[in-house]
């Protein structure tokens, strides 16, 4: 009996699904057709906004772009599709800043899978949708896309740099005054929790100020002190009686 119910609803579910199947091609049957007439209608044709074509730099108005040559979508790309040549150099205040020499894609090799783009933390990337990147070899299809010459980097006037290094001088300080004051604190503690566990050294603080006082609690500190050394004494005296 069982086996009976399994058949007639497998046979339901695989009715329904083809079904569904057949409702899907006869909606194709009445949509109405489009015909492109490409290339003729090449300068108007429409595309998605979200087709992926190729990968490119976003430049500015100026041609400046926004790649830092942290390498992040070389890294993220999952087959080797981006490889950048990356050199460093140095700024006028002595530092060291990464600059991009040259920024290879293949697109014969990408997936159009956009991680680069969702990675990149510039936003220096972006694909375009202009899908007409066929050719006859395969080596015009591996792109520079920092195609545009580099600028030199502006430098900062006198004053500008005058004030970036104080500023800069101040924060080196604090930090330092704070880390010294961090290990002062650190070692405080460390020599003063005995003291403050001792109760002889709780009196003498409490007694502070008062020298006659003071007196009274230092001459009982030495009396118990004596009192204590004699009773080490008497046991000692006794263990060697013992002894013998």
């Amino acid at each position: 009996m069982g086996s009976v119910k399994e058949y007639f609803s497998n046979l339901g579910s695989g009715i329904m699904s083809l079904l569904k199947g057949l409702s899907v091609t006869g909606k194709e049957f009445v949509t109405p057709k489009i015909t492109e007439t490409y290339p003729d209608n090449r300068d108007n044709l429409p595309v998605a906004p979200r087709f992926r074509a190729v990968l490119e730099l976003i430049y500015d108005a100026e041609g400046n772009h926004r790649c830092i040559a942290c390498g992040t979508c070389e890294r993220v790309c999952p087959n080797s599709t981006i490889s950048l040549a990356i050199s460093t150099r140095e700024t006028w205040d002595g530092k060291k800043k990464k600059h991009l020499d040259k920024y290879i894609y293949d697109l014969g090799s990408c997936t159009l899978c956009n991680l680069c783009v969702d990675k990149c933390p510039t936003d220096a990337l972006r694909f375009s949708n202009d899908f007409e990147q066929a050719t006859f070899t395969r080596s015009k299809l591996v792109k520079q896309l920092n195609y545009l010459p580099d600028k030199p980097e502006p430098e900062p006037s006198e004053e500008e740099k005058a004030r970036i290094l104080a500023e800069r001088e101040a924060k080196l300080a604090a930090a330092k005054a704070a880390a010294a004051a961090k290990k002062a604190a650190a070692d405080a503690p460390a020599a003063a929790k005995p003291a403050a566990d001792d109760p002889a050294a709780k009196a003498l603080a409490a007694a502070a100020g008062d020298p006659e006082k003071e007196a009274r609690i230092r001459a009982a500190l030495e009396k118990a002190a004596k009192l204590k050394a004699e009773r080490e004494a008497a046991k000692q005296a006794d263990a060697a009686s013992d002894n013998k």
